[in-house]
């Protein structure tokens, strides 16, 4: 504490120390103008340090300079490589630094590209030859200091004649020393083992059938190639082929090994026996030459009965011997010679004798058309014949023909074509009437054609099923045997093939896809116009008339069946086609009705279960009252959709 005295003091002492400081601080800064700091001059690349107690500025590593004014970059790889970096290395100085990297065929002892020798670090030789196939085929690989050289094995050489190379950018290979594959000789082949090296030999023989008189070796000589072979095959000779009794040579593929000779009987003489071909063999013959020829004897000519024979008993090659029909016997073949030929038979000819009639060889043609030929003296005179045609059917036992009417002419080879009914048999027989009563007869049977197409009248309805007439058709072509109603899909009526279409059922398998019969009548129980509902659900022949089904679009076709012998023949045509087919008013009519009876049924119990439970007096709405609204309530709703109650099927049903 300050006594009161000296308070009044108090202002002159802080102004004393405030001049003190002052003075202080002009001191020291007088001081610092006289003495400045050296590490605020230090260079940037360069660290003050304190050396006995003073600040000196020294270059960092890598710098050399006085640390103040200039550092610059020490380059440590001018001192030499080998010396900073080691053997086998380059030195790549760096702004302040180095760093080593080894010379091509060495690697890092530390594994690493670049390296500062500072740890021990050196280079060591790679040895290129770890790697598998460097040298290639046929070579070995041999590690030199630093890199490796490629020699060829033994037995292989240097293309370019080096006893060493580096496949680096080289082409050269090692090739095998020798003279590589012998020549080939023609005709011949080679005996035995050989060798490829120099002065080794090659033995040569001629194949079968061919000789050589000259040297049969090659010798591989010391530039590695073969020296050329003396060695000359040629083919045997046999010379002219032999001579073979009773034949002469046919061909000659030549005189030499394997040509062939080939003979032939010579005029009027055959093989007997033996081979007709010769070959030359190995050995210079001809081999197989044993054909033997014989004359041609045909023997004795053939007897034709109701002929005589003229001969004049010569049955060698080209000899004839003649045939002449015997009284009462007509001429009937090409020709009336028959001549020896070189098989050693008499030749077939068609030369007959027949006995003369007035009428024979009755033939039909044209179906409908009858022939028949005139063998007679009588031939250009004027002959009557008498025609009896009979025909009958077998799927008609009413149908009958019986025709007769008589016919005269001069012809030689009369024709008449008779007008006759199809699907018939008939039995023509033809009599002559001037002379003696000769007949022949013919059966005829007339195929059934197909039946004209039906004569329809075309309907084409939307909504409902149609009402269809059917027509009678007349037996033009035949008789008529069945008429089948077809219902298909719409989308198949220019699909529909007539005369390929199964007659499915409509409960078949394939009814859907392909649509079914739904009628077949017989042809004798349909009446003219007579009507036809479409899906009746009765049963018309075998198959079933279905209804059609609600929303599908249907074609209808009318095929007409004609079927006589089995066989059967068709018309078709399209009859009808139904579109959009909705609900019948029968059906919806019966839908209605029945939706109303099971309502009655349903109040009607409903009401008796409460009367019974609540035993109650009050009296409640009739039940048919209800059900009468609902009657009417379904009779307003078809009304709205168009639907006049025409057809009803309903039960009766009694109401408590």
């Amino acid at each position: 504490m300050i006594p009161k005295g000296d308070r009044a003091l108090r202002p002159l002492l802080l102004l004393l120390l405030l001049a003190l400081l002052q003075c202080a601080g002009q001191r020291r800064a007088v001081v610092n103008r006289s003495v400045p700091d050296v590490c605020a001059t230090c260079h940037v690349h360069a660290t003050c340090h304190q050396i006995e107690e003073k600040s000196v500025c020294i270059c960092n590593y890598g710098f050399v300079g006085n640390g103040r004014t200039h550092c610059q970059d020490k380059d440590e790889c001018q001192i030499g490589a080998s010396k900073i970096c080691g053997n086998h290395t380059l030195c790549h100085n760096t702004h302040g630094s180095f760093y080593c990297v080894c010379l091509e065929g060495y690697r890092a002892s530390n594994n690493n590209k670049t390296f500062i020798p500072n740890d021990g670090t050196n280079c060591t030789d790679i040895d290129e030859c770890e790697e598998s196939g460097l040298c290639g085929h046929n070579a070995r690989c041999v590690n030199t200091e630093g890199s490796y050289k490629c020699y060829c094995n033994d037995g292989y050489k240097l293309e370019n004649g080096d006893r060493s190379f580096h496949p680096d950018g080289n082409t050269v290979s090692c090739r095998e020393i020798g003279c590589g594959s012998p020549p080939e000789m023609k005709h011949g082949y080679i005996v035995g083992n050989y060798s490829l090296l120099p002065g080794s030999a090659v033995h040569y023989e001629c194949k079968e059938g061919f000789y050589s008189n000259e040297g049969k070796l090659s010798y591989c000589t010391a530039n590695e190639t073969w020296e050329p072979a003396t060695l000359s095959c040629k083919g045997v000779d046999c010379g002219a082929p032999p001579s073979v009794l009773n034949a002469r040579p046919a061909s000659l593929s030549g005189t030499t090994y394997g040509s062939e000779v080939t003979y032939s009987c010579v005029h009027g003489y055959f093989i007997a026996s033996g081979n007709q071909t010769a070959v030359c063999n190995a050995k210079g013959q001809w081999e197989g030459t044993d054909l033997v020829c014989k004359e041609i004897d045909c023997g004795k000519p053939l007897l034709i009965p109701h002929t005589e024979v003229i001969w004049h008993n010569s049955s060698t090659l080209w000899s004839r011997v003649y045939y002449r029909c015997k009284e009462g016997y007509y001429f009937n073949g090409d020709k009336n010679f028959s001549e020896c030929t070189i098989d050693q038979s008499w030749e077939n000819i068609t030369y007959t004798c027949k006995e003369e009639k007035l009428l024979s060889d009755l033939s039909i043609f044209n179906e409908t058309c009858v022939k028949w030929q005139r063998k007679t003296g009588r031939l250009g005179v004027q002959e009557t014949y008498t025609f009896h045609v009979l025909g009958q059917r077998w799927d008609e036992k009413m149908f009958s023909e019986d025709v007769i009417f008589n016919i005269t002419t001069s012809e030689d080879n009369p024709k008449v074509c008779l007008d006759l009914n199809s699907g018939s048999n008939y039995v023509v027989n033809i009599t002559t009437v001037s002379s003696a009563n000769v007949s022949v007869s013919a059966t005829i049977s007339i195929q059934t054609k197909d039946p004209p197409f039906p004569d329809v009248e075309f309907v084409a309805v939307k909504g409902s099923a149609p009402l269809l007439r059917l027509r009678k058709v007349e037996d033009q072509n035949g008789p008529i045997s069945f008429y089948q109603v077809i219902v298909l899909p719409l989308g198949l009526q220019s699909t529909f093939i007539c005369d390929s279409f199964a007659a499915a059922t409509f409960f078949s398998n394939t009814t859907d896809a392909k649509g079914y019969v739904a009628a077949e009548f017989q042809a004798k129980d349909v009446a003219d116009n007579m009507a036809i509902v479409l899906g009746d659900r009765h049963y018309y022949g075998k198959f079933y008339n279905a209804p059609l089904k609600l929303g599908e679009e249907y074609c209808v076709f009318l095929r007409i069946i004609s079927e006589w012998n089995k066989v059967k023949t068709q018309s078709c045509t399209v009859w009808a086609q139904v579109k959009n087919l909705s609900p019948t008013v029968q059906y919806m009519t019966a839908v209605g009705l029945g939706s109303v009876a099971a309502v009655c049924l349903i109040l009607f119990l409903s009401f008796s279960a409460a009367r019974y439970y609540l035993h109650s007096t009050v009296h409640s709405p009739p039940a048919a009252l209800a059900c009468e609204a609902v009657h009417l309530s379904a009779t307003m709703d078809m009304a709205q959709t168009g639907i006049t109650p025409m057809f009803l099927e309903t039960e009766n049903v009694s109401l408590l």
